[in-house]
């Protein structure tokens, strides 16, 4: 049987777009965003990613760090128990900066290359699946592709109407303010289509596919097995157990590389030169309280020094920060 699937665009739509995000730390997940994957995991979707990403074609942001940002995205949902089942990116534009990435893609929204690579890789059903956007690319690359879309079209966008929207063709189905709602809309057509949704019984069964997708590992296209009968639900909770230690053990050392990630030079020389201040200031009290006191200068000189250096540590603090 095949599975459906929820194509999701990545920007305006899981997270705040401030403009070419090109750093893991400006990763901002939108509100309701957790709660609203939750529901469509609930209701047996495969949710997938797909995202037009030029800024490795301009030179803004490398594939490397494109990756980082996707692991961050996937880092604040596992905290709030909520996972994707892949993520697909275009890289190319055909006016890009960077040779390699310069040209026109069959993955590149409006064209459906994404969305038909998923099919063919994870056996989606494109006639049972959504395509969930904030722009007339996300709409049109869904049409094209033979899903039913949903244009997230809130009233405080600061992006400009898409003329796109106005070709004969790329209308979406449904248009909602935020995906809370869009998910509203997906339940609503289930109840009127007649085709329930598949909602997840247990809470222990529910947790299982999500927690697999965590650690994005492979999975078969098999049927699914029938329920286990008595005698099966102590290796079925043996095998439960082993799979929710292997993910912890993946959340711990995703937590271990980001603390390692907070080290940079800029803010170890900020920190070097905290310590020459300190001791520059030492040094002119001393001369301040020194009996003799034969030389004023020696006193403006450490002060000097210290206003130098201190200088040079707020340098080194803000090229920390705009790293």
């Amino acid at each position: 049987m095949s599975n459906k699937a929820i194509f999701l665009d990545r920007d305006d739509t899981l997270i705040e777009d401030p403009g070419y995000i090109n750093h893991p730390d400006q990763v901002k997940l939108l509100d309701d965003v957790a709660e609203a994957l939750i529901e469509l995991k609930r209701m047996g979707y495969k949710l997938i990613v797909v995202s037009n990403q030029s800024a490795v074609a301009h030179g803004i942001v490398t594939e490397k760090v494109i990756g980082e940002i996707h692991n961050r995205l996937k880092q604040l949902l596992a905290e709030k128990g909520a996972f994707l089942d892949r993520i697909y990116y275009c890289p190319y534009h055909p006016e890009g900066a960077i040779p390699k990435y310069r040209k026109e893609s069959d993955w590149r929204k409006p064209n459906p290359g994404m969305l038909l690579a998923a099919a063919d890789e994870m056996d989606v059903d494109l006639s049972q699946s959504w395509s969930i956007g904030d722009s007339a690319r996300d709409v049109e690359a869904g049409l094209r592709a033979g899903c039913k879309t949903i244009l997230i079209n809130r009233s405080s966008h600061h992006k400009q109407p898409d003329p796109c929207l106005l070709l004969a063709g790329t209308h979406p189905h449904y248009k909602s303010v935020n995906i809370k709602e869009a998910v509203n809309i997906i339940k609503k057509y289930h109840r009127s289509s007649g085709k329930p949704a598949d909602q997840t019984q247990s809470a222990p069964a529910g947790q299982i596919q999500p927690l697999l997708q965590a650690v994005e590992q492979p999975r078969s296209s098999e049927p699914k097995e029938p329920a286990p009968s008595p005698p099966e639900k102590n290796a079925a909770g043996k095998r439960t157990e082993q799979l929710l230690s292997s993910i912890l053990e993946q959340l711990k050392s995703m937590q271990r590389a980001d603390m390692f990630g907070e080290f940079s030079i800029m803010r170890l020389m900020a920190g070097i030169m905290q310590i020459i201040v300190l001791f520059c200031l030492l040094i002119t009290i001393w001369f301040l309280m020194s009996p003799s006191r034969q030389d004023n200068n020696l006193v403006f000189i450490a002060l000097g020094f210290a206003m130098l250096f201190q200088l040079m540590s707020l340098t080194f603090y803000i090229m920390q920060g705009r790293k």
